[in-house]
């Protein structure tokens, strides 16, 4: 299992969470609701990972809303801490830029 992603999803689960304002501004952008994300982050799969970035370790995950749609999430935990788990962003991924399981970009 993927060491950044179970730290969030424990953060997580402990309410440690803060949405970065890109985060509510793409959401709203999506028409994709908080607590759509918040409900199916127990399902997520993580598409790739990104220990080393320089804001801190972040993973993007494959998450569905409530009504099956996709929906990539890149949680994040911030450079030299321990918590929040913030979502830094959410989009509805684009099929012309994604496989059709949006696991991986196309080429």
């Amino acid at each position: 299992m993927n060491e950044s992603w179970v730290r969030i999803q424990r953060l997580i689960q402990r309410g440690e969470v803060q949405i970065s304002d890109h985060g509510y501004d793409e959401l709203a952008a999506d028409g994709i609701l908080v607590r759509d994300v918040m409900a199916t982050v127990v399902d997520a799969i993580v598409v790739e990972d990104y220990p080393d970035y320089p804001k801190g370790p972040s993973v993007l995950v494959l998450q569905k809303d409530r009504a099956g749609r996709a929906i990539h999430v890149v949680w994040g935990i911030p450079r030299d801490t321990a918590s929040p788990a913030v979502l830094v962003t959410a989009y509805r991924p684009d099929r012309e830029r994604w496989t059709d399981d949006f696991m991986r970009r196309k080429k």
